[in-house]
């Protein structure tokens, strides 16, 4: 099974994106939309200390007749956030985001981030090692 490790090796954008817990919501979405990603990782002095997601700023913005000019990302992130490591596979990552209901998965290495993978990225590889291990089958049957 594919490692995270190989999934990071594999991807094509590797830049992860971060913002202060003290920059204002505005500053994040605004940060998002020029990057269009779904997610940004929250760090203090090169610690993960939450995770910033369109799904925070729909419930704890608009639904709560707050401003993102005033709110910052501390109010409305989500402080609790599971991290992996390089050494977790594709198939453990699914599980987490499928019993956690994440989108995203930040990837920490002896304190520090080094990555971020999302579903799709998951997903991608899961559908490569299954079409690796439908070729396999064939081979074999066929040989």
């Amino acid at each position: 099974m594919t490692t995270v490790a190989q999934v990071l090796h594999n991807k094509p954008e590797q830049a992860v994106y971060t913002i202060a817990p003290d920059a204002t919501v505005l500053e994040a979405i605004s940060l998002m939309a020029e990057k269009e990603i779904g997610a940004l990782v929250v760090t203090h002095e090169d610690s993960v200390v939450g995770i910033l997601s369109e799904r925070d700023y729909t419930r704890k913005i608009a639904l709560m007749e707050r401003t993102s000019f005033n709110t910052t990302v501390n109010e409305i992130m989500t402080a609790k956030v599971l991290t992996i490591t390089r050494a977790f596979t594709v198939e453990e990552c699914l599980e987490l985001i499928t019993d956690k209901h994440l989108r995203h998965l930040p990837i920490v290495e002896n304190g520090t981030l080094i990555g971020l993978i999302s579903i799709g990225d998951l997903v991608k590889a899961a559908m490569e090692d299954q079409k690796k291990l439908i070729d396999q089958l064939q081979q074999y049957i066929s040989g």
